[in-house]
């Protein structure tokens, strides 16, 4: 990790799909995929998504300086912050001593530096790290909006058998078999919207110091989290289109709404192509695959200072 802070702003925006899975099980809903009550559209948290990139970066970047995962799973999170106060301030022993941070602001924001640069989650997407033990708290650069389905979904309860009981008394009582459910969304694209800002980043600023090697990794990751995320809940999952906005300036150069609608998608079907919602599709079958759909980028009349990078 050696490259300089971002010094460009950036917004993303990133398509994935899913066949036969649940994409983000709801626990409040007996994990029933998530859902827009009022459309239908399914959900997708960006917690959920920030998992993913986490456990993609764990793998890519193993026992690399700089790539550790703060928020993996068995962390114990005070036991990560103490490592930073053993860094730069090992003098400080006592319990009491590690709640506050030091009265020398230089010394407690190099208690956060340090855990920034030590953290590719922390750099990324920023943490409160005051529970206890206390090293600061930082805002990130790289923020997720929910994901949404492109049209509405119609999750299906799945009944399963399992053939093994559980203890004696149930292969007594159940012959063995055990009844269960299973939720999928037989299909479902899904549109994410995505931030980098470059005065969070910026040591300047007092940012995280996330790097242009980072986001070059927060793009991979992006790309490639789902090929290393398989279960037998989430059927298939495939990102299937990135789509950068790369701004000239920090501060950026248009506003990542009107950037936003310059990406729109068409639903394809016998060779024609027509809007989401269009009277032309009422009667069409539902969408079953990635080919269903046809993602258009405007790159016609780009505000000055604005570059798009479709991968």
């Amino acid at each position: 990790m050696t490259s300089p802070a971002v010094t460009q702003r950036h917004e993303f925006v990133l398509f994935f799909d899913v066949s036969s899975g649940n994409p983000n099980g709801d626990p409040d809903a007996g994990n029933m995929p998530r859902l827009d009550p009022e459309t239908n559209q399914g959900l997708v948290s960006d917690v959920a998504l920030k998992r993913k990139i986490r456990n993609y970066v764990a793998l890519a970047r193993p026992n690399a300086p700089g790539y550790e995962i703060y928020m993996s799973e068995g962390a114990t999170l005070n036991n990560q912050h103490k490592r930073s106060w053993a860094a730069v301030a090992p003098d400080i022993t006592k319990a009491e001593d590690f709640k506050k941070l030091p009265k020398d602001e230089a010394k407690a924001r190099e208690l956060t530096a340090w855990m920034c640069a030590n953290f590719f989650d922390i750099r990324s997407f920023g943490a409160v790290m005051t529970t206890g033990v206390n090293a600061g708290q930082v805002r990130g650069p790289v923020q997720l909006a929910f994901a949404r389905s492109v049209e509405p979904i119609l999750p299906l309860e799945i009944s399963i058998t399992r053939m093994a009981a559980t203890t004696e008394a149930d292969a007594e009582a159940k012959g063995g078999r055990t009844m269960g459910r299973k939720h999928i969304v037989p299909y479902g694209l899904y549109r994410v919207h995505g931030f980098i800002s470059a005065p969070l980043a910026s040591h300047a600023t007092k940012g995280t110091g996330f790097s242009e090697d980072d986001l070059e990794l927060l793009f991979e990751a992006l790309a490639n989290m789902f090929d290393h995320d398989r279960s037998a809940a989430r059927g298939e999952m495939a990102s299937r289109k990135l789509v950068i906005f790369r701004h000239a300036s920090a501060l950026g150069n248009a506003q990542a709404q009107s950037l936003f609608d310059r990406v729109t998608v068409s639903r394809v079907y016998q060779g024609s192509a027509h809007a989401i919602g269009d009277r032309a599709t009422e009667n069409w079958p539902s969408a079953r695959a990635w080919s269903d759909y046809r993602v258009n980028v405007n790159h016609d009349g780009l505000p000055s200072g604005i570059e798009i990078i479709e991968r």
